[in-house]
């Protein structure tokens, strides 16, 4: 179990994760002024826990195997011998030194961030192929002066500014069958690069996002994010398929919620097939979004992402207030253009109607709960409505004839 101790304007509380072995099987926030008894706190860990405990122990799981009971009753070396045999399929697989996987960073002008990032890739206990740090539009020459301390690793210089174009840049320069991506600000559990390319052992699977923990939670922003903006897609697996995207067009797939940037990968192929990253969504053009928007494309084309919680990384939020505001501004307006850009693609999609509809009434609800003072969650509220207003502005500014990529 790990703990990260949360600010609170009123009380100091805590945020824990709860794992098995290396794989993290649920989390719990709790404020000190809860007053937890051990019965009360038993009960809230094996709710946190239980839909990952069900999903794993399902292939052995038997109905005379009660495992809550068994942690109920404080039987705690039963439940732990139970779990050892149920989870030996997830934790006891022998692990290659090195798999085919490029992994990339793209990053501007941050040194330090990028040298502690490259030397945990260098530690991992499975390592990748290659690693390419894609520099963009740097000022000067101390990301290049970082990657030379490093065997093994490409460095590519791209003049133009751009998340999205940086990471075009990186996929056409890879030369593994699947590209990972992660941030220079990000820890990467030592066993990420062995669960990204474990993923792909299913062939059916074009594309994966992975489990995003908070690495810190030390300010107001970082708590706002983490509560009501969290990259954590939960504890379980999940398959986006041509089911789920059918099921969901006549309201707009929400494609946003299959995962991060920061904890992604795709067979090279694929990305070949549906094109690559759409540089209209970078920040300074439209904002951001182009993750989501390429997973729109990838479903659209009939394929399947797994977002797999065994592929773990540590984000670092926004400290500042005003930072964090930027982020969701420019978050919201890459939203917005995103979902006009895949409403062309697919005209049946129902992006309009929750563009037009059903954002107003939310953020009308909004408004009236916030008021007066717009405090912790409300912090960034009207961030959030001008990002959408000027996403709306800047599509119909910009907007193209209708494509396939």
């Amino acid at each position: 179990m790990s703990a990260l101790p949360v600010p609170d304007l009123r009380r100091q509380a805590s945020y824990l994760i709860f794992w098995w072995d290396s794989v993290a099987l649920g989390h719990l926030f709790i404020g000190t002024d809860e007053k937890l008894s051990d019965a009360s706190f038993r009960d809230k860990f094996i709710a946190a826990i239980r839909p990952a405990v069900e999903q794993y122990t399902a292939p052995i799981h038997k109905r005379d195997v009660q495992w809550e009971q068994l942690l109920q009753h404080r039987r705690y070396e039963e439940w732990k011998r139970w779990m050892c045999t149920a989870m030996s399929a997830w934790t006891a697989a022998a692990i290659p030194e090195k798999v085919p996987v490029s992994v990339i960073i793209c990053t501007r002008d941050r040194a330090s961030s990028l040298q502690n990032c490259l030397m945990q890739l260098h530690q991992l206990i499975c390592l990748p192929e290659e690693i390419i740090v894609v520099d963009n539009a740097p000022v000067n020459d101390n990301t290049k002066e970082v990657v030379l301390q490093f065997e093994g690793v490409t460095y590519v210089r791209e003049p133009r500014p751009g998340l999205d174009i940086a990471r075009n840049t990186g996929v056409l320069s890879a030369n593994m069958p699947v590209v990972a991506y992660t941030d220079d600000d990000v820890q990467v559990h030592p066993l990420w690069v062995y669960r990204v390319w474990e993923t792909f052992q299913d062939e059916a699977v074009a594309a994966m996002t992975g489990l995003v923990i908070a690495a810190k939670l030390d300010t107001e922003a970082q708590l706002i994010f983490e509560k009501y903006w969290s990259f954590n897609r939960g504890f379980t697996d999940k398959l986006y398929n041509s089911v789920y995207f059918n099921e969901t067009l006549a309201k707009g797939p929400p494609v946003w919620e299959i995962g991060a940037g920061a904890n992604m990968a795709f067979r090279k192929e694929v990305l070949e097939k549906v094109g690559l990253f759409d540089e209209l969504l970078d920040v300074g053009a439209a904002g951001c979004n182009g993750d989501s928007e390429m997973w729109y494309r990838i479903l659209e084309s009939g394929h399947t992402i797994h977002y797999n919680p065994r592929a773990v990384v540590h984000h670092e939020h926004r400290r500042e207030i005003e930072g964090l505001k930027k982020q969701i501004f420019y978050y919201l307006r890459g939203f917005t253009t995103a979902a006009l850009l895949q409403q062309r693609l697919r005209r049946e999609a129902g992006y309009k109607r929750h563009l037009f509809q059903v954002l107003p009434l939310y953020y009308m609800k909004l408004i009236w709960e916030g008021f007066p003072f717009y405090n912790f969650q409300y912090r960034t509220l009207w961030a959030e409505i001008k990002g959408i207003l000027s996403g709306l502005v800047f599509y119909l500014r910009n907007r193209r004839p209708t494509s396939k990529y």
